[in-house]
């Protein structure tokens, strides 16, 4: 055995191996003579007789060794490559059926070192197509496993590389639930071929079914990148909930890609696009769900495509554009005309619906356009608000506020017209926001925005943290703190609620912090009740450093 070498692979020369087989046979054959029961030596007289081209005397020393022992798979392996190499296709079919029910495929293995090159080819190409063969006649479990045999046959033949064959092993795995091992012969399909398309979208697959998402994705998006027109049948030819969830999945990474590249204006930004754009033309080829037909728009929109863009939109979805997001896209490419007014209104539209939505939108305009659209549509949001259509008026001072990024500006309008909906929290939400900004806004200003988170609060029964809020509007500045009470709650009112809050701390002998809220209460109303806490206060806590 030691001078019947392994082959290192097909280029080898067999006539080199062949060499050392007179050799070998006349040591085998006295080891036989020595003991006839000895079938390895009987095995390794034939294997050299293979060698040396006698292929009927080594059919018939395998012959006798089989009769010894029926179930042994090296020598029915040996037997059925030498009916093949017969041309006794059935025989040598029937003798390879033995191994496959004995199961021990591993046995070919050592014998493909001993094999020819044109009788490895031989062995390859009848087991390659038995597995055909079985699989077009039959799809049960049993089936697929003997397909497995005879390709795995095929792939030990080649010496371990057999694309053909293991794509079709991995897929009949993949049908067995041998997930796992499927992938592993996908893999050996893509080390070698790292761009092969039926190895990425079958691999693919799998990870659909293990609910691998990233994974999916990512196999599917690089043989869509290679050849989207044999991949998008194979998506088409999969059961409904599976073919949903891949191109909800395909959707979701398109979009969040396109996201941050409008977002951020990545370096690799037109290799990403040319990217999206495969990958928008597949999806409105799986499906025609409207979602598809938008996220194709706005790759068009990115990628400078505006014709292209407002063609498929009129396409997909007629003139009328009654879809809330088609018209959005609309009004994107009506600014690129130019078009604010008609835009504005469209967009004011969506900026009720999906914030987030109109966010990303805005990202395909540049600087100049946001500007005089936030403008725009806060000029017909002040029109609105005085015709008391308050809920219409939201959506264009939402447009403005996210146009200009959230100028406070544009916040103040949007929460005087949310509180006019008593939709009080969100119109503090953006108070909030405006007082956070106020570093280089005025005393004046800060006041008055102070006085108006105040009047708020006030309107959800919060009257500790609103009197805070005037007593700091006081602090900023007085006489404009003073006017702005007038107008809204009234002084009447507002002297009540510090004198509630004033009351509560004293009870709680908290003396510093009602002194101070009477003392500004004062200021905005000489209430009686006030006046007469004060005088307790100077009585009842003399000891305390209060004025």
């Amino acid at each position: 055995r030691i001078l019947l070498p392994p082959r290192s692979g097909p280029s080898e020369s067999p006539a080199g191996l062949s060499e050392d087989a007179p050799g070998v046979y006349q040591l085998a054959s006295l080891l036989l003579e020595l003991d006839t029961s000895d079938e390895a030596s009987r095995i390794l007289c034939a294997d050299a007789l293979y060698q040396m081209g006698h292929a009927e005397e080594a059919h018939k020393l395998l012959l006798v060794a089989l009769s010894r022992n029926s179930q042994q798979s090296p020598i029915l392996a040996r037997l059925a490559l030498l009916q093949l190499k017969k041309g006794f296709m059935y025989d040598g079919n029937q003798l390879l059926k033995k191994v496959i029910r004995i199961g021990d495929t591993s046995c070919l293995l050592p014998i493909m070192d001993i094999f020819k090159d044109e009788d490895r080819k031989l062995m390859q190409t009848h087991c390659h197509f038995r597995a055909l063969t079985i699989l077009k006649n039959k799809q049960e479990d049993a089936d697929l496993k003997e397909a497995i045999a005879y390709l795995s046959f095929a792939i030990i033949a080649s010496g371990g590389y057999a694309e053909d064959c293991l794509l079709i092993r991995a897929r009949c795995y993949g049908h067995l639930g041998q997930k796992k091992t499927a992938i592993f012969d996908f893999n050996a399909v893509l080390k070698e071929d790292p761009r092969n398309v039926q190895a990425l979208s079958g691999r693919g697959f799998i990870y659909l079914a293990l609910k691998q998402q990233k994974e999916a994705v990512q196999d599917l998006i690089s043989a869509l990148k290679v050849e989207a027109g044999a991949v998008i049948p194979a998506i088409l030819a999969l059961r409904h909930e599976a073919q949903g969830l891949i191109t909800q999945w395909l959707l979701q990474h398109g979009r969040a890609a396109l996201t941050e590249l409008v977002a951020t204006e990545d370096l690799s930004k037109e290799e990403t696009l040319g990217d999206l754009l495969v990958l928008a033309k597949a999806l409105i080829k799986i499906g025609r769900d409207a979602p598809y037909h938008i996220f194709y728009t706005d790759v068009l929109i990115a990628n400078g495509k505006y014709g292209e863009a407002l063609k498929h939109l009129q396409e997909a979805f007629g003139c009328c554009l009654a879809d809330d997001f088609a018209s959005a896209r609309l009004a994107v490419l009506q600014l690129k005309r130019r078009n604010v007014t008609a835009a504005a209104r469209s967009l004011s539209v969506l900026a009720k619906r999906d914030e987030r939505e109109l966010g990303f939108l805005l990202n395909f305009i540049d600087a100049k356009q946001r500007q005089h659209l936030a403008q725009v549509a806060a000029q017909q949001g002040n029109v609105l608000i005085k015709e008391h259509r308050y809920e219409k008026a939201l959506g264009y001072y939402t447009l403005a506020a996210l146009a200009s990024k959230d100028s406070p500006r544009y916040l103040r309008q949007r929460a005087a017209c949310l509180m006019h909906l008593k939709r009080y929290d969100k119109a503090l939400q953006d108070l909030e926001e405006v007082i956070q900004q106020h570093g280089r806004s005025s005393l004046q200003t800060r006041a008055e925005d102070h006085c108006s988170k105040g009047h708020l609060l006030l309107s959800v029964a919060e009257e500790e943290a609103a009197v805070k809020q005037y007593i700091e509007a006081l602090k900023l500045d007085e006489s404009v703190a003073l006017c702005s009470i007038m107008n809204g709650p009234g002084s009447e009112m507002l002297a009540k609620a510090f004198l509630k809050v004033a009351q509560y701390h004293f009870e709680m002998q908290h003396y510093e912090e009602a002194w101070e809220i009477t003392a500004y209460g004062l200021k905005i109303d000489k209430n009686a009740e006030l006046k007469k806490l004060k005088t307790r206060l100077k009585r009842e806590a003399s000891s305390c450093s209060i004025h």
